[in-house]
């Protein structure tokens, strides 16, 4: 059994393969506080309240954007797993060809995103992950990580609009049925939601025609992915597992 986890600014999600099939995967909120004893006791009771044990993990890989929680997440796989984690970074096998200026840059998650991107849809793919920060990322039919971009999160969004006014209130992010509101909250969340979509249109389609591509595909991970998609112009593939997916990948060039 295989214990991959894809550490973002705002959660852990976990995930178990058995045979190669993704059998749960679960979330945690991100604490740098954290010890190894609580992620251990977090993990164990999720998994077992499912069927499985730690004892039945035969590896551990992980991938992180937040260094500081790495201390006790490795701590974790050693003292509750008895593996050694396998920790996606420099001189981790990929199959990806990084083009940036310096590759120590790009973010583990869009590394992972990539080489899972690349071995399932083939090239000439943009990666779009609805995170935190969102992040678009380009790879060429050649296995070459062309590069990308990196906004704020659509939640990000939202509170700051709450947090840098002083009478606009929090907001749900939802589709609103149009564009033009009545009330504030539904001017809040029309401007939220069209002009996040509004954003990854354009990104998208200047992308493609920097690129140059004539054929490609679009893919989408992340909690909102869903939600955006069912607005933009472009046809976008939703892979909610895409990171979880490439862990498993990275571990099996690297085992």
């Amino acid at each position: 059994m295989l214990l991959v986890c894809d550490v973002g600014n705002t959660n852990l999600v976990f995930g178990i393969y058995q045979d190669n099939i993704l059998k749960y995967s679960f979330r945690l909120g991100t604490d740098p506080l954290k010890t190894s004893d609580e992620y251990g006791v977090l993990v164990k009771t999720l998994i077992e309240d499912e069927g499985y044990t730690l004892d039945d993990v035969d590896d551990v890989i992980i991938s992180s954007v937040v260094p500081e929680v790495m201390h006790s997440l490795e701590n974790f796989a050693l003292k509750f797993c008895k593996k050694k984690a396998y920790i996606v970074g420099p001189g981790v096998k990929t199959g990806i060809n990084i083009k940036y200026n310096n590759p120590a840059q790009v973010g583990a998650d869009r590394i992972v995103n990539a080489t899972c991107g690349y071995e399932k849809y083939g090239g000439n793919i943009i990666l779009i992950d609805f995170g935190t920060a969102t992040t678009f990322c380009a790879v060429s039919k050649e296995g070459d990580y062309l590069g990308g971009l990196i906004t704020p999160g659509i939640k990000i969004s939202a509170d700051a609009l709450f947090m840098h006014t002083s009478k606009l209130p929090k907001i749900e992010i939802v589709k609103p049925k149009s564009v033009i509101a009545k009330n504030t909250v539904g001017a809040m969340q029309s401007g939220i939601y069209y002009g996040y979509v509004g954003l990854v249109d354009k990104i998208v389609s200047d992308m493609i025609k920097e690129l140059g591509w004539r054929k490609y595909k679009v893919i989408a991970t992340g909690g909102l992915s869903q939600l955006i998609v069912e607005g933009s112009i472009h046809e976008i593939i939703i892979d909610k597992t895409l990171t979880l997916e490439g862990l498993k990948i990275i571990y099996e060039k690297n085992k």
